[in-house]
């Protein structure tokens, strides 16, 4: 059984936009990379982009960080990845597994690998997607396969199958390390964690909850019956 974080075998990724944040959890050990993108930049009201990331990026310099292209164009896509890829040496660029039509990302992906690009595929739902993947990245340069868990999840399918058969796929990638994305639980860490998951990206709602990892259940059952009496007596509810 889990019983504390340095139990677990899998590296822990911290994903958010809030700068601050960003770097306290950088100063944390069991926090192995970052990871944002363009929606978590938006919500934190970030306007400029590459302000944004080179102001991180000034702050952490130990640890991988992945920043996504925004463009919908593949030609565009390709000179983001190549700028977004020469602010700092530990920058992985986020390229999604297609565009907005369906298109492929393939042969960017094919071929930014080969400048000897770290890449962080994402959006990947399918072990499909996952093989078209392996088929074009440099086996010599570092990448992230990046599928979306939560989200299968989401659908009412369950994505354990899909990681363990990625997985399976990768064993001869050795540079390259699956990451479970969009967990939706503390249980989602334990998990990726069982099946031999390389990485998990967590945002802040459930690093909160990372001192639950092990609780007593008895103990957390009273705490339970004591904060509904406790709120039911500062709510002054009477019958």
């Amino acid at each position: 059984m889990i019983k504390k974080i340095s139990d677990l075998s899998i590296k822990i990724f911290a994903d958010g936009a809030d700068k601050s944040k960003m770097i306290e959890m950088s100063k944390k050990s069991f926090i192995s990379g970052l990871t944002t993108n363009p929606t978590l930049m938006r919500k934190s009201g970030i306007l400029n982009y590459k302000d944004f990331a080179l102001s991180v990026l000034n702050k952490i310099k130990d640890k991988p960080i992945s920043f996504e292209v925004f463009s919908d164009d593949f030609d565009e896509m390709y000179y983001q990845a190549l700028e977004i890829s020469s602010w700092a040496q530990n920058v992985y660029v986020k390229i999604p597994i297609t565009n907005t039509k369906g298109n492929s990302s393939n042969e960017l992906i094919k071929s930014l690998s080969e400048e000897g690009v770290k890449l962080n595929i994402t959006a990947i739902m399918t072990n499909q997607q996952v093989d078209l993947t392996l088929d074009v990245l440099n086996l010599d340069v570092c990448s992230y396969i990046s599928i979306f868990a939560g989200r299968i999840a989401d659908t009412g399918i369950d994505p354990l199958p899909i990681i363990t058969k990625a997985l399976d796929s990768m064993k001869y990638h050795k540079k390259s390390e699956l990451i479970w994305a969009s967990p939706r639980e503390l249980l989602n860490i334990v998990q990726a964690d069982e099946v031999g998951c390389h990485i998990i990206t967590v945002t802040s709602d459930i690093l909160n909850k990372l001192n639950y990892l092990g609780y007593n259940l008895d103990k957390f059952s009273l705490d339970t019956v004591n904060m509904f009496y406790n709120d039911s007596i500062v709510a002054g509810y009477k019958i």
